[in-house]
């Protein structure tokens, strides 16, 4: 090696240690926050419910089977009937209804000229397009069955036109050749007519059952004008008094309401009238019917067997709460004569219980109480500052009070003060998810008040965090 070589020797450069304060904040803060989500991922949250006035929807639209006096008129003559009172129009006795017209010359008279033009008035026009308007709102294909009883309506509007001439020719009828073999047929009685038989006329309200509303054995046969019928044969039907009734299937509980009410009033949804209708439940099996009997509108449903009402019900109105929120506690009855002195305007009074003092001499504490109810005689107190046998002190009269009834009240959890606090509810209606209960109560809730949306997660006096 030559003398002036160097020897090559590297050295490893030591990096200075760099302290970096923003990872170290983000590190801590990552840390912090994967905490308070494990912490909160295995807590159980309180939820809060804002108290708002309200009522509670109840299903009150039923179909309802109709029970009326009904009548069925058969004829004693074979030959073609042809009608001269419209359906649903109410007759007087004697009034002409129908004819039997045993060798066709009536038919072929109301087929001719021979009675001269028919032509509709205003009245006639305007109620025609009513009808037809009426139909085409409410129809529903899976009712064709409607388009058969339109049909049948109609026919008796151009019946009605047909009637007039008619009877302007009555004196042809009676005197003519065309009477020969024709028989009037008069109303034996005052009623509506109706011009269909459904085998449902002697059906009594206490007949009706479950399977009655299945309409599987439903049939309505129509009685047409100018058909061909025999002795025995229905022609039309009375309906004769303006009592009725309307049987509708109801649940247990909804019987025993309607039951208690005696009276309600019910809407009619084809019409939108309303009538007031007297209450009576009977049973069938295990199901529960509700009659309606009402005593006036008969000629309005006096075609219908079956019709869509809504019953008319007072809502009651309040605070509406979700049934989960409800809670009972248990509370101390405590007279009010061993009340001292209130505390406070927040409920809380002051009451002399009896106490011993280290070396065993009795003597006498005042401790606060909160009041959750009271009745004419009592307070309902909280149980945490009291037990079972512990004396109270009337300071009136010295008598003392030995701590021992105790007396269950239903209410929520108010969460307005950041404490779950115990407000006591009078229920006014309750279904299966909400309760409407009385407002502005003294020791009770009030509108926009926070409650606990469930109250198996808190006790009374826990502290809440949102």
């Amino acid at each position: 090696m030559a003398p002036n070589a160097r020897t090559n020797k590297v050295v490893k450069y030591k990096k200075p240690i760099n302290f970096n304060i923003g990872m170290l904040i983000f590190i801590v803060m990552a840390i912090y926050v994967l905490i308070c989500v494990i912490l909160y991922m295995r807590s159980n949250p309180v939820v809060g419910y804002e108290v708002k006035m309200g009522s509670l929807s109840v299903n009150n639209v039923y179909n309802g089977i109709v029970i009326r006096d009904e009548e069925v008129v058969t004829t004693q003559d074979a030959g073609y009937v042809n009608y001269y009172a419209r359906e649903s129009e109410k007759v007087a006795c004697g009034d002409l209804v129908y004819t039997v017209d045993g060798n066709g010359k009536l038919t072929e008279m109301l087929q001719s000229d021979t009675l001269g033009e028919n032509t509709l008035s205003d009245a006639d026009l305007n109620q025609l397009k009513g009808d037809i308007v009426n139909f085409v709102k409410d129809f529903e294909p899976s009712n064709f069955s409607d388009v058969y009883s339109f049909k049948y309506e109609l026919q008796g509007t151009s019946l009605k036109l047909a009637n007039l001439n008619i009877l302007n020719s009555i004196d042809e009828l009676q005197n003519g050749t065309v009477a020969y073999g024709v028989k009037l047929c008069n109303a034996p009685k005052s009623g509506y007519i109706v011009y269909h038989t459904d085998g449902y006329e002697d059906l009594q309200p206490q007949e009706v059952t479950g399977e009655t509303f299945e309409k599987k054995d439903y049939e309505k046969t129509q009685l047409i004008n100018n058909e061909l019928v025999a002795p025995g044969d229905a022609v039309y039907k009375f309906v004769t008094s303006e009592n009725w009734s309307i049987v509708i299937p109801v649940t247990e509980e909804r019987a025993k309401e309607l039951q208690e009410a005696e009276y309600v009033q019910v809407k009619f949804l084809k019409t939108q009238d309303v009538s007031w209708a007297s209450t009576e439940i009977f049973t069938s099996g295990k199901d529960y019917f509700c009659i309606l009997n009402l005593n006036n509108s008969v000629v309005n449903f006096c075609t219908e067997r079956f019709v869509d009402i809504e019953l008319i019900t007072e809502e009651e109105q309040g605070l509406k709460i979700p049934n989960s929120a409800i809670a009972e506690q248990e509370f101390f009855l405590i007279p009010k004569d061993f009340m001292s002195k209130e505390a406070g305007n927040d409920g809380t009074y002051i009451f002399v219980r009896e106490a011993y003092k280290e070396d065993g001499t009795l003597s006498a504490e005042e401790i606060e109480l909160t009041v959750y109810n009271e009745t004419e005689t009592d307070y309902y107190v909280s149980d945490e500052s009291l037990r079972i046998g512990d004396y109270l002190i009337s300071q009136d009269s010295g008598e003392k009070y030995a701590v021992s009834k105790k007396a269950t009240l239903i209410g929520v959890y108010n969460m307005n003060k950041g404490y779950a606090d115990f407000r006591q509810i009078i229920i006014l209606y309750q279904n299966d998810e909400y309760a409407i209960v009385k407002s502005n109560t003294e020791y009770g809730l009030n509108a926009y008040d926070y409650i606990v949306l469930d109250a198996s997660s808190v006790t009374d006096d826990a502290l809440l965090y949102e």
